[in-house]
């Protein structure tokens, strides 16, 4: 098939997402549509005449959508980052289309913005960056913590979690761990230990999630498990939003139970994140409350965001598509088979497989 031939819509695409596809494509040739709209059931028209569709973090691929995606002949849908809760995978496997996603983009640049909004809170950077800037150089009310002798648990330990405990070993803090797989190697090398997650929500001084969203962990930090942490636990989320109950952390916020939380994601965030909405009020109480507490960092799911990774993103998913169309195996397909735990283990383009009854927790009901 001729490249040009080939045609790809990229869905909820901001200009920097044109500037790295644009640049990659080079190689390749395809004919690529940018749409600024999110992939959802009154977008999803659009698709017809398109062959490959690619989606991002809050595009809406249920089995609504997925249905009409295969109506419209779409052949393949390529994820642009690497969670696909937001995708109906059986309804996926139904209709006949391979999901690929970017399951290793820049571990990196994730570790390292929730280490940077660990120690914004911690030392209230942002605070003092704002009072200096109205002439107030006072420092009471500022004060943060050694995090030196700290006890911080960490709950996945995948390549981001794994690379965030490697940035820790020069804080020399104790590291707690939770991971339904655990990595006995990990473990031994970066000097932590895996523990039940009861004791590490008991134990920790901080604690940063790093896991996929399934529906077992969905709102894990919840009411329940904020009343066992230590008093002032200060929270880190850089993974997904609904792994915290938002109105429990209010709740714990104004108790004074949580210290803290620094949150690039939030279980609510479509309608907001990656948009600039400051003509308009947030019309999301809980969002807005979270935005009034000092001891609060909310960012737009920036955490990913640097060029390394928006690189990454753009070579990844191009090769994708172009193994779909050459007839190569896809590498980076999330079959039921493997869950996206592992390279899809020979499965071909369109080829539909069984749900793996042990890896059933990794995909959408």
């Amino acid at each position: 098939m001729n490249t040009k031939d080939f045609r790809i819509a990229v869905f909820d695409s901001k200009p920097y997402d044109r500037f790295f596809f644009d640049e990659e494509n080079r190689k390749y040739g395809y004919d690529i549509t940018y749409f600024e709209a999110k992939l959802r059931p009154r977008t999803v028209n659009v698709t017809a005449g398109f062959d490959a569709v690619c989606a991002f973090v809050n595009d809406e691929l249920d089995a609504e959508v997925m249905e009409q995606l295969g109506k419209n002949g779409v052949r393949l849908v390529a994820m642009r980052c690497a969670g696909y809760n937001n995708v109906n995978l059986k309804a996926a496997c139904e209709h006949g289309i391979p999901v690929v996603r970017v399951p290793q983009y820049s571990p990196y640049a994730v570790a390292e913005y929730a280490l940077a909004l660990l120690m914004t809170l911690n030392r209230k950077v942002h605070r003092a960056y704002n009072r200096v800037r109205e002439g107030n150089f006072s420092i009471n009310g500022l004060m943060g913590f050694d995090l030196r002798g700290k006890t911080m648990g960490v709950v996945g330990t995948g390549k981001i979690g794994r690379t965030f405990i490697g940035l820790l070993r020069g804080f020399r803090m104790r590291v707690l761990a939770f991971d339904p797989y655990p990595n006995p190697d990990a473990a031994r090398e970066l000097d932590f230990e895996y523990v039940p997650l009861k004791t590490l929500f008991r134990e920790s001084d901080i604690i940063s999630l790093h896991c996929p969203l399934t529906p077992e962990n969905t709102h894990m930090v919840n009411a329940g498990t904020i009343a066992m942490m230590k008093k002032g636990i200060v929270l880190i989320n850089t993974s997904r939003g609904r792994l915290i109950d938002s109105a429990a952390l209010v709740n714990g916020l104004k108790s004074g139970q949580i210290g803290g939380a620094g949150l690039d994601v939030y279980e609510e965030e479509t309608d907001y994140f990656f948009e600039d909405r400051s003509d308009r009020a947030v019309l999301d109480d809980i969002l807005a409350r979270l935005m009034t507490f000092p001891n609060v960092i909310v960012s737009s799911h920036q955490a990913f965001f640097t060029a390394e990774a928006e690189r990454n993103i753009a070579e990844t998913t191009m090769k994708s598509i172009d193994d779909f169309v050459n007839g190569r195996q896809l590498e980076d397909a999330i079959c039921l088979n493997c869950g996206g735990l592992k390279p899809c283990p020979g499965k071909r383009p369109g080829e539909s497989c069984q749900l793996s009854p042990e890896l059933k927790r990794m995909t959408n009901p």
